[in-house]
């Protein structure tokens, strides 16, 4: 019997960290001054949000934005445009720094700022994306004093779960199903190839038909940025028809959480494909 909604077989949400401009300057302040550095996360906004809007049209689901705050004040109109179509927006920080490189004032900063941003703009935020997938050992008390509800950051399960010391619903992540390790171009060293999109296909689908065996959940996570090219959004397409066909319940992060915070434990189960 299915632990999914619906009798759907297992779980999965289309998310994407809308890194625009500020991962470049994020990770080196030197490109602030760099026009065609920052014109690659430019691109997200610019390009890549529309024409994925319209794919998630198309397709009938609703996904997950992580948006840095100051990205979502660079580009107010592509984050309203998200919230309009009924799309999730969660926090990505302020600024695309780690935290573990933040002192403790400088991480509650960052936290703040990037929430006044993002609800400014009429986004309803109670889940939090680390720039980095990482924490400091404040992380999860700010998270839970400022009334979010869940994280998205650690890659130890395939389904999500309650912290044990905090009142947060934990929903994982993997490098696996994340589009940057396999197209992101290293263009300072050239030392970073860029992998073709049927390669991409042969590690994520294969990886979502072993969640789908085990009932857990799968987050593919996207940036604009990366996804957004054309060649990408065809594989995007196919991987909403796989989700699809496969019998996935898609939902936001934040609806996978609500549901795992009333109906948890879940657990992994084996199951026969049909």
């Amino acid at each position: 019997m299915s632990q999914w909604p619906d009798g759907h077989l297992y779980a999965a949400t289309v998310s994407f960290d809308f890194d625009a401009e500020e991962v470049w300057i994020g990770e080196n302040p030197a490109n602030a001054n760099a026009p065609g550095v920052l014109s690659q996360g430019a691109y997200g906004p610019k390009v890549g949000v529309p024409l994925i809007l319209d794919i998630l049209e198309d397709a009938g689901i609703a996904a997950s934005f992580y948006v840095c705050g100051k990205d979502a004040l660079r580009h107010p109109e592509s984050v309203r445009s998200i919230i309009e179509a009924g799309h999730e927006v969660a926090h990505h920080g302020h600024s695309h720094t780690s935290p573990t490189s933040l002192g403790p004032g400088e991480e509650r900063a960052e936290l703040e700022d990037g929430l006044r941003a993002l609800r400014d703009l009429g986004a309803d935020v109670v889940g939090y994306r680390s720039p980095s997938w990482e924490f400091t050992d404040d992380t999860l008390d700010l998270l839970t004093e400022h009334c979010l509800e869940y994280s998205s950051n650690l890659l130890d399960n395939i389904v999500p779960y309650l912290h044990s010391t905090h009142d947060l619903i934990e929903v994982p992540i993997s490098w696996i199903l994340d589009d940057a390790p396999h197209f992101w171009f290293a263009n300072d060293t050239w030392e970073k190839t860029i992998r073709s999109t049927r390669e991409v296909l042969d590690v994520w689908l294969p990886e979502i038909d072993g969640i789908a065996r085990y009932g857990g959940h799968a987050m593919v996570t996207m940036h604009p940025m990366i996804t957004g090219r054309p060649s990408r959004l065809a594989m995007l397409e196919e991987v909403i028809e796989h989700l699809k066909r496969t019998n996935a319940w898609i939902a936001t992060t934040r609806e996978v959480a609500d549901y795992a915070r009333a109906n948890g434990p879940l657990e992994l189960r084996r199951t026969a494909r049909s």
